[in-house]
């Protein structure tokens, strides 16, 4: 039997089918999608603009949502749009484009293609048949309360440089701010009992940290956007790697699992936690003794944590309790003073990293800001940070006794600054050492 047009060229629908064409652009029903927004997130917005205006009177300002990253061949990663957009619209869609000016404003945004339109059926990025239903102009205009046209007619508008202004201005979240981070934190909480829940069958099955880091992105998935960040689950000598995101290594009894992971919000509000867990049940002695001084020292960074204090103040006080330690241990070639000058830093050999960030639409919010706006500021209510001091012994340090080798400890908490002092928002996980094994072994 031959078939029919054999060793042609498949007709390219767009272009040579003007039957399918005309066939496919009738009978389909009016469809009308809402915009994915909460009204609340959609007010929270405009004051937010409302404040941007007030920091930068007279100027024309423009924040873009962005586009997905290619990936690789024809496929893209999934799309997050920019966060001062989002901070300023409450609205996620790919290329949209807000155009702030001292008399109106204006969102554009890539209308879908509708039937009728070639895009319906021909384009993968907008056509409905490919991505789905989405909401036209109209129905974001009236969700947003705002003019919204096509991407079209955006002009060729010069605007301000807000990249530094929108991140100061994003320092202090608002009720609506806070209550989605509270929710981000909550989900969190949550997503690390499911891990550790999954901790004795990734053992035993001998399916390691890439299980782990699974249940929690799928958890993230479910319960929001997905994580925050690229999911952090070091067991055994991975434990000290800062960011060991390959999550490619076995789980093995007696070893510490260290687990920093977060849940980002639909609203794009991110949590950012922190726990090492003994896998097995209990912390060995050299385990214990060193999760017990991260503990002391995230204790001593956490009580600075307070309107007026510092941004710094936690920092030092977190470096400080672990220099001691460390020099008590034998540790240091230096004494405690020597290390802790700016010249000497011996203990940082231990821990690189800071020991904290704001937090917010970013896990390291507020990244643009300068200076003496961020780590020289003052910490003022509704700023929303992180503590997290640890310790990270590699396998292949020869500085430490053979018993510390491979043990990585970092204990990370969320804190709302309160008009008396902090709220921490991830208070529900333990910190002390004890408290945890509990907690693991539930």
């Amino acid at each position: 039997m031959t078939l029919p047009y054999s060793g042609t060229k498949p007709p390219r629908l767009a272009d040579d089918s003007p039957g399918f064409q005309a066939f496919i652009a009738q009978g389909w029903a009016d469809r009308r999608v809402p915009a994915p927004v909460d009204p609340a997130a959609a007010r929270a917005a405009a004051e937010h603009r409302e404040r941007l205006r007030a920091a930068l009177p007279g100027r024309t300002v423009v924040l873009a949502a962005g586009h997905a990253r290619h990936r690789n061949g024809d496929a893209d990663y999934a799309f997050r749009a920019d966060s001062d957009f989002v901070w300023a619209t409450s609205c996620q869609v790919e290329g949209a484009v807000l155009v702030l000016t001292p008399r109106d404003t204006v969102l554009y945004m890539p209308p879908p293609a509708r039937p009728g339109e070639r895009d319906f059926y021909a384009s993968a990025a907008h056509g409905e048949l490919w991505v789905g239903p989405s909401a036209g102009l109209a129905e974001w205009s009236a969700a947003l309360d705002l003019p919204v046209r096509p991407l079209t007619e955006l002009p060729e508008t010069a605007g301000t440089e807000v990249g530094t202004v929108v991140s100061d201005l994003r320092m202090i979240k608002d009720e609506w701010e806070i209550a989605q981070l509270r929710s981000a934190v909550d989900h969190t909480v949550a997503g690390f009992a499911a891990v550790a829940d999954e901790v004795p069958h990734a053992v035993a099955a001998g399916l390691g940290e890439r299980w782990l880091q699974g249940t929690f992105d799928r958890y993230a998935r479910t319960f929001g956007n997905g994580p925050g960040y690229s999911t952090i689950v070091g067991s055994g000598e991975h434990a000290p790697i800062l960011h060991w995101v390959r999550c490619d290594g076995p789980v093995r009894p007696g070893e510490t699992l260290l687990l920093d992971m977060g849940v980002e919000a639909t609203s794009l509000y991110t949590a950012d936690v922190t726990r090492t867990i003994p896998v097995g049940g209990a912390f060995s002695p050299a385990q214990r003794r060193v999760h017990d001084l991260v503990e002391a020292a995230h204790r001593a960074g956490m009580a600075q944590v307070r309107p007026g204090g510092s941004y710094s103040d936690f920092h030092f006080a977190s470096m400080e309790v672990l220099a001691r330690g460390l020099h008590d241990w034998g540790l240091l070639p230096v004494s405690v003073d020597e290390a802790l000058a700016p010249t000497g830093q011996q203990h940082r050999r231990y821990i690189v990293c800071g020991v904290g960030h704001h937090l917010g639409l970013d896990v390291h919010d507020c990244g643009s800001s300068r200076y003496e706006e961020y780590h020289g500021a003052a910490l003022r209510p509704g700023m929303v940070l992180t503590v997290e001091p640890g310790l990270y012994f590699h396998a292949h340090d020869e500085t430490v006794p053979p018993e510390l080798r491979g043990i990585g400890v970092r204990l990370e908490d969320d804190l709302l600054v309160t008009a008396t002092g902090h709220d921490v928002l991830s208070g529900a996980l333990p910190i002390d050492a004890a408290g945890i094994e509990k907690w693991a072994a539930r």
